[in-house]
């Protein structure tokens, strides 16, 4: 109903507008983008699917969560899945989850990359990740680098960003293995599960 009230609104500015012959630059007319027509997930909705997840350590997921939302915003999808990787100087990592995408409802999603660096062992992941700017699930299947420098731990959960364009990808995982050391990588997503890392 809300929708309706923001696209009448914006109608009648419009037509106000046209009736006064003149254009109206001094005031600025909302457009209709997914922030304004509520397609993105609030903080409690995110929160409560990530420790519905993980079921434990509410306070680090929501220290993680927070910092997300205030270096970018409200996503407009998350993913949950699970991951596993493993690591003598070069590295391989797999996962397979589902993207919920605030628009275009869920969708299966599995990713792969290959990462290289002073890192050596092997854990499997709980893994959930913030989406930021995704206006077509489409534009996910591509390959997303890490930002150098942008990695958080707090109480077992790790976090950074990666993105690719516009689009940024927050990933929080809880991992359970061995492993220890500093790598450089990228995330590719994909429809369908595939071996090869590249």
């Amino acid at each position: 109903m809300s929708y309706f009230f923001k696209l009448f609104g914006i109608f009648i500015l419009v037509l106000l507008s046209a009736c006064s012959g003149k254009s109206n630059n001094n005031i600025p007319l909302p457009a209709p983008t997914i922030q304004n027509l509520g397609g993105t997930y609030d903080r409690i909705s995110i929160l409560k699917a990530a420790s519905d997840y993980f079921g434990e350590g509410s306070e680090a997921i929501a220290s993680l969560v927070e910092k997300s939302f205030l270096d970018f915003g409200a996503p407009n999808g998350y993913i949950i899945g699970t991951e596993v990787s493993a690591a003598f100087i070069v590295g391989l990592r797999y996962g397979d989850g589902t993207l919920s995408h605030k628009i275009e409802g869920d969708s299966p999603v599995y990713w792969k990359g290959p990462s290289i660096g002073i890192d050596a062992g092997a854990n499997g992941s709980r893994f959930f990740a913030l989406v930021y700017n995704l206006n077509d699930t489409e534009e996910l299947y591509q390959r997303f680098p890490a930002i150098e420098g942008s990695f958080y731990y707090v109480a077992g959960f790790g976090m950074n960003y990666q993105q690719s364009g516009k689009i940024i990808i927050a990933p929080i995982r809880l991992g359970t293995g061995l492993r220890a050391g500093v790598n450089l990588g990228y995330l590719q997503f994909s429809k369908k599960m595939t071996w090869n890392p590249f």
